[in-house]
């Protein structure tokens, strides 16, 4: 039996991320600022963490005390190590995410967090849309081009499944402006964060397509100031190392007191 094949290009992932600028790492700096956030709201000290990253630059001055690991398929991560994971904005480009998070869980020592950064679904939804129409118009058929990213609602189940405790998945969308698409294709470059499937076009695409691209994106997505708006989805994953000192859920029909009291209402049961 044959196995799929990889959906991303690690290798041509790697050589973008490395001509990447400092100066379109927006999205890396938010997901820094959510996670000092969340951190600064844990009423614990971490003294052994890690940080997963393409972009150890960024996130080093803020940890200096982390040790860093590379954006690798296998983590250089020791088993029971770190009492914190950071796996920051790279989760989106892994051929497999479950056994990233699992890699993660198996670093973390008990009642260890692991805190999970990448773009979801919604991210690029006008780009998706345009450059689909806009190539089903002049050649008649569709590429891939824009990674199929994961929905909030399939994340939370991810780390379930990885073994992590009182799991957690929330998202914000963050909108950027650009002066045209061309604007906005170059700060992907300078994120590393263009396309990089392994199905992707192995020729140069046509003038045209980006052409009408470019004219459906200013038709349908120009904002009040004559820009072009872009969306990113940021999703972030919480999840524990199970531990027994942990809150456990009850038992259904073990509750102490009834619903209706707690709010003040009249409980009217159904009909049958």
């Amino acid at each position: 039996m044959t196995s799929a094949p990889p959906l991303f290009d690690r290798s041509t992932l790697s050589a973008r991320r490395a001509r990447a600028s400092e100066a379109s790492l927006f999205l890396h700096r938010a997901a820094l600022d959510e996670a000092q956030d969340r951190l600064s709201l844990v009423k614990r000290t971490f003294t052994a963490p890690a940080i997963v990253t393409p972009f150890p630059a960024l996130w080093q001055p803020a940890f200096p005390d982390a040790r860093i690991v590379g954006d690798d398929d296998t983590l250089d991560l020791e088993p029971g190590a770190q009492d914190l994971v950071i796996h920051a904005m790279c989760l989106h480009m892994s051929n497999d995410p479950v056994g990233q998070l699992i890699q993660c869980r198996r670093a973390l020592k008990e009642d260890g967090l692991l805190l999970v950064f990448l773009l979801g679904g919604e991210t690029l939804q006008e780009l998706r849309a345009v450059l689909g129409q806009a190539e089903t118009e002049i050649t008649g058929g569709l590429s891939p081009r824009v990674a199929p990213m994961a929905e909030i609602r399939d994340l939370g189940a991810l780390l379930q499944r990885a073994g992590l405790a009182l799991p957690v998945a929330d998202s914000m969308t963050l909108t950027a402006e650009y002066r045209d698409l061309t604007h906005l294709m170059h700060d992907l470059r300078g994120m590393g964060e263009t396309n990089v499937l392994t199905g992707r076009l192995r020729r140069p695409t046509r003038r045209a397509v980006f052409a009408r691209a470019g004219a459906l994106y200013a038709q349908h997505f120009r904002t009040p100031q004559g820009r072009l708006r872009a969306s990113f989805e940021l999703v972030g994953l919480t999840g524990w190392a199970p531990s027994d000192s942990q809150p456990k859920p009850l038992r259904p029909g073990s509750a102490q007191a009834r619903l209706a009291d707690a709010l003040n209402t009249t409980e009217n049961p159904l009909a049958d």
